[in-house]
């Protein structure tokens, strides 16, 4: 992604979610639980929200080319910015958007909160181009009210030049040896800020336990003092330059293809997290909002993300088609799927993501 792929916490998200009331089965737009698979798609537009530079420029076109369907874009910076449109008015008001792409756990949020609408996988075929593992994601098992669009993992991103010892541990990153001083970069979006030091605790990377959560805060405030700065979108630059030597990655941003820059996921483990895309509840357009879910499946589309953006798909049919050089070249894109899945897949807490917000707040205030 080219923008903070899930800045923030879900806390905002949630906190907005709780004026929507809870969540139920039915249809909140009003309209029946069912689609018309005969449906005139040429009669329907979409609004799509996502992140810029997520998606080909010209898939607009494309889609009225191939399926009829107008559609326009809409793009979002972060998933708290989405969530603030989606979640404006409570339950069963009219965002404008047919289909958004938000990060796992917010996808959760949404749904727990009854605004989006049960996926038919009836109206996409194209859903067994997914690997297998890609129904097994512990936000939403089985797909039913979403479909992955990206997955990874995060780990330490590191130029071999510069770091004596390649890393294996999150310590390396929290306590590092005295000639990496000032040559580290950790991440400040809340629940990957957290991470490093809940897995070297043995904790998991959704607790919501006070003494858990106290314990990552000591050690990253002790780690603080090793570290250059806090970054999420350009370390890979960072590394490439040599001003820094070490960095909390997400996968897909290291960048492997330079040379004497390598990922590593930490022997502690790390996370597995994921960007879907989901239909709204709201939407007036609910048979072509899947057939463009079905149409982004096709693997001739979707692989697009692969090669541009660097992040792996969970679509085997797409990644089968990648180039052989581009998967030489870029590591992290030759991650199979059971590896991810050996990642902790990152979900909703709910009113708890107030003390991962709290916990980012303390930690860049102290000294």
């Amino acid at each position: 992604m080219r923008g903070i792929r899930a800045a923030g916490t879900v806390a905002t998200a949630f906190a907005l979610l709780l004026l929507t009331g809870c969540g139920g089965d039915g249809d909140r737009s009003g309209g029946p639980d069912t689609l018309d698979p005969e449906a005139d798609l040429t009669q329907q537009s979409l609004t799509v929200s996502i992140w810029d530079g997520y998606s080909p420029e010209d898939l607009p076109e494309r889609v009225e080319k191939d399926l009829g369907v107008r559609m326009k874009i809409a793009h979002h910076a972060t998933n708290e910015e989405i969530m603030a449109r989606l979640t404006a008015g409570g339950a069963g008001s009219d965002s404008g958007i047919d289909v958004a792409f938000v990060s796992g756990q917010y996808a959760q949020a949404l749904n727990e909160a009854g605004l989006l609408k049960p996926i038919h996988a009836d109206l996409i075929p194209n859903l067994k181009n997914l690997y297998p593992e890609a129904r097994k994601l512990a936000y939403d098992k089985g797909n039913t009210f979403s479909v992955p669009y990206t997955w990874g993992t995060t780990g330490l991103c590191y130029r071999t030049d510069l770091v004596k010892q390649p890393p294996t541990s999150w310590n390396d990153l929290l306590k590092p040896p005295a000639g990496l001083t000032k040559k580290i970069t950790m991440m400040t979006t809340e629940r990957w800020l957290a991470l490093p030091a809940l897995k070297v605790n043995g904790d998991s990377v959704n607790t919501t336990s006070d003494q858990d959560l106290a314990a990552a805060r000591t050690l990253l405030l002790d780690a603080k003092k090793n570290l250059l700065a806090y970054d999420d979108t350009t370390f890979g630059d960072r590394l490439t330059k040599g001003e820094t030597a070490l960095a909390e990655a997400w996968d897909g941003w290291c960048p492997t293809s330079e040379p004497k820059i390598e990922f590593t996921v930490p022997k502690e483990g790390s996370d597995l997290w994921v960007d879907t895309m989901v239909v709204l509840k709201s939407s007036k357009n609910k048979e072509a909002a899947h057939a463009l879910v079905n149409y982004i499946l096709d693997p001739d589309v979707h692989r697009w993300a692969a090669e541009n953006i660097l992040y792996k798909v969970p679509n085997k049919a797409a990644m089968d088609q990648l180039d052989p050089k581009l998967l030489k070249a870029n590591a992290p894109l030759r991650m199979t799927p059971a590896e991810l899945l050996k990642g902790e897949s990152i979900v909703d807490v709910g009113e708890a993501a107030t003390k991962y917000t709290r916990l980012s707040t303390e930690v860049a205030a102290g000294s």
